[in-house]
């Protein structure tokens, strides 16, 4: 029988999850089992789960077909309708064991997809390592109190809820234990964590806790950032332990004060700019990378040259970029929207910026050294990994996957560096 297969789309805390679900299948004793963890940020990423669900049950003709995830979520009718689908499970649903058991005994409905607003805790959930994967995840908040008008990840993952500190310091401990060097902190809305836990730890406290409870862990990486959430504990963590890579990836999804109002975010222009040049003052080696939405609905040409002037400004190095997509029942969808082929043609231009932004970053590496967590290797001993400051790296031999080996930076191309073994 075939193992648990899994696809997952999306965010990393997706990519957590499916790990949970991974080892709630094989407790169950499931098998010829294809996952599929939908996301749905936007339009293309629901189509995407869709097209894996046919393609999945067409190679897979005689696997049960469970699907699960925000698209999901959100939308279960409209997965109801695909005859591939053997069961559907809703987000907390799927990190139940007791799902898959029922599922294995053949015990459990079609559709099994609960009002995800009434949750109120995470349970935090215990995983041993992820397949095929050098780098870890660890999901320490999930959901979001927020409502950014063009977002409808909310009503797929409820309201926001953290998971304890201890238990997010086991979870490290035994990614450690079995050999991971790096981990990654993940969360819808990462930078509000502990609000509703007893004494309201923050993330800094978080990281700090993390740090002192887990000293075998080289290297700590903190994903999505809001800059209206940045507080002095998080500053603090962010500038002085070098063991929290210097590499810090904002949300602001546009540079245009205008448009910041109408999604209905927290921050200006002004006060990313300021929160790049305070941390880059403190720690002078940080990157930036953003995640920007192009063509947002009432965004005018000067509107998007601001957000091109903000890539300078900021001193960014990678970004993540969107064209708007219109989400059914949020705000954005009801305002005057930008027809698809300007989003298009901003979305390409804004990529463009980002791709010239990290080659200047890439060339301003070239005769530095850098440690580099080696994440694959070719058939011609050739291996891939990236720096501290997530600048992706080639390097010729340089150790098995899952080590970090220091290398000097030796040339720069379009899209990575290359590098040399200094020692070890």
């Amino acid at each position: 029988m075939k193992e648990v297969e899994i696809i997952s789309f999306g965010c990393r805390l997706n990519s957590f999850e499916s790990e949970v679900m991974r080892q709630h299948a094989k407790a169950a004793d499931l098998n010829d089992v294809v996952i599929i963890n939908s996301c749905t940020v936007t339009a293309e990423a629901t189509r995407q789960a869709r097209q894996a669900i046919r393609k999945a049950r067409k190679q897979n003709p005689g696997a049960k077909i469970i699907v699960t995830g925000c698209a999901v979520q959100i939308n279960p009718e409209m997965f109801e309708q695909m005859d591939e689908i053997d069961v559907l499970l809703g987000n907390q649903e799927k990190l139940e064991p007791e799902s898959f058991e029922n599922i294995a005994r053949g015990h459990m409905p079609r559709v099994q997809v609960k009002d995800i607003m009434k949750a109120k805790t995470t349970m935090g959930h215990m995983i041993n390592g992820f397949e095929g994967r050098v780098r870890a995840f660890i999901e320490v908040q999930t959901g979001c109190d927020h409502r950014c008008t063009f977002c409808i990840i909310p009503f797929g993952r409820g309201n926001s809820r953290s998971v304890p500190v201890d238990r997010v310091i086991s979870q490290a401990r035994l990614l450690v234990r079995n050999g991971y060097k790096e981990i990654v902190l993940t969360g819808v809305d990462l930078t509000s964590y502990g609000h509703d836990l007893p004494d309201a730890p923050s993330l800094g406290t978080l990281v700090e806790s993390i740090l002192n409870e887990v000293p075998d862990l080289p290297r700590l990486r903190i994903s999505s950032i809001d800059p209206a959430e940045v507080d002095e504990a998080l500053f603090r963590v962010m500038t002085e332990q070098p063991r929290v890579m210097p590499h810090f990836h904002l949300s602001l999804q546009s540079g245009d004060n205008l448009i910041l109002k109408r999604m209905k975010r927290r921050h200006s222009r002004e006060d990313a700019i300021r929160l790049c040049k305070t941390i880059r003052r403190a720690r002078p080696e940080a990157v930036f990378g953003a995640d920007f939405i192009a063509g947002f609905p009432t965004e005018t040409e000067v509107m998007f040259q601001n957000t091109l002037e903000l890539v300078d400004e900021c001193g960014l190095s990678f970004l993540h970029v969107f064209p708007y997509s219109a989400r059914p029942d949020t705000p954005a969808a009801k305002m005057p929207q930008v027809t698809s082929a300007v989003k298009k043609e901003r979305a390409k231009r804004l990529r463009e910026k980002g791709d010239a932004a990290a080659r200047i970053t890439y060339e301003r590496s070239v005769g530095t050294s850098a440690s580099v967590l080696v994440e694959k290797i070719d058939l011609e001993n050739t291996s891939f990994g990236h720096t501290e400051h997530f600048v992706p790296v080639r390097m010729k031999g340089c150790g098995k996957p899952g080590e970090i080996k220091q290398i000097l930076i030796t040339g720069a191309g379009t899209t990575m560096v290359e590098g040399e073994l200094l020692h070890g």
